[in-house]
């Protein structure tokens, strides 16, 4: 069973979402939230599989909330809820350690979907369209810090081409046939990587690749 933590500040949208969640015959609605501060509370307390997000709300808005909620270090996820693809938000919420997003006019079906997406560990936004996004907000990647330099150090060179494909928005079957390698020893690679670099998910290991210069904005 898929525990979920809805978190927006408009009772009707956390009505609408509750409902939908509580039809799934494998999610439960563990708890509410209507600010950022309440979801970082109710997320220690209740510790839900996957935290559904809105980004803007009074107080404590999503992104902050996001954040706190990752570097705690628990095992929730966040699926956060945004207007555009391509906005602020869903750069600042990805740079922020979120999953993947969804947009608020998603179909139920799409939503359902991500919460179950999120739940098994994958991300709900595809690599290509991170990389849009890193692009479109390139003049606010940080850069790298020494610890991420590190890390990229540690990766074998044919991990480093593995993650290079990921940052480029291949799937694991075009890695598979561009590298001559078995879909499943790409898999491998890609879970050596993620522990190696310390990335929850894909959508993480493309912005450690931005971030530490592996790939260069295009």
């Amino acid at each position: 069973m898929t525990t979920v933590l809805i978190v927006d500040d408009q009772a009707l949208q956390r009505m609408g979402f509750n409902m939908l969640l509580e039809a799934q015959p494998d999610m439960t609605v563990v708890g509410e939230a209507t600010n950022g501060s309440e979801a970082v509370r109710m997320t220690a307390e209740l510790r839900p599989d996957v935290v559904l997000m809105d980004v803007r709300m009074p107080g404590m808005d999503g992104i902050e909330a996001t954040r706190r909620i990752v570097e705690s270090g628990g095992r929730s996820r966040i699926l956060v809820l945004t207007t555009f693809n391509l906005d602020e938000y869903a750069y600042d919420a990805l740079r922020a350690g979120a999953s993947g997003f969804l947009l608020k006019d998603a179909l139920p079906e799409e939503l359902v979907a991500g919460v179950r997406a999120v739940a098994a560990g994958d991300a709900v936004i595809s690599p290509s369209l991170t990389r849009k996004l890193l692009d479109a907000f390139s003049d606010r990647l940080p850069g790298h810090s020494p610890g991420q330099q590190r890390r990229l150090d540690d990766l074998t060179q044919r991990e480093r081409e593995v993650l290079t494909a990921i940052a480029s928005g291949w799937t694991n079957l075009e890695i598979a046939e561009r590298l001559h390698l078995a879909e499943s020893t790409v898999k491998s690679h890609i879970g050596r990587i993620l522990t190696k670099i310390g990335a929850r998910d894909r959508v993480q290991a493309v912005i450690f690749a931005y971030d530490t210069g592996l790939v260069r904005p295009t």
